[in-house]
């Protein structure tokens, strides 16, 4: 089997109010349990906005930190979930009940080589 990437693409600004929250939260917890039982959860976890991000890169043989994104963007990697999936057309499935839980678009990537089973 293979694993993928099924990214959550967060909208910048701010978030949805508390009672939305706390439904996509029910739904997510809904999806994950799905995973696991069907033997296709490797992880999954939300991140904290861009402004806590600390990019850490070398420059003319130094290592540098910088506070901050590296990039600014519209929207940022809001979580992620790493699935096992025997081809693409499983992990766009997986993909598709992401983005009804999460209400957010899901970018869905292969891992390169084929993952242990």
């Amino acid at each position: 089997m293979k694993q993928y990437l099924l990214s959550v693409i967060q909208p910048a600004g701010e978030p949805p109010a508390p009672d939305v929250l706390a439904e996509i939260g029910r739904d997510l917890d809904a999806f994950h349990d799905e995973l696991k039982a069907a033997g296709a959860w490797v992880f999954a976890g939300g991140l904290h906005s861009p402004s806590t991000a600390t990019v850490v890169q070398v420059k003319g043989g130094d290592v540098l930190m910088t506070d901050g994104p590296y990039t600014e963007s519209k929207e940022y990697l809001g979580g992620l979930c790493i699935v096992r999936a025997p081809d693409l057309d499983a992990a766009l499935e997986w993909g598709a009940k992401a983005t009804r839980a999460t209400t957010l678009p899901i970018e869905v990537r292969p891992f390169f080589g084929e993952a242990d089973s």
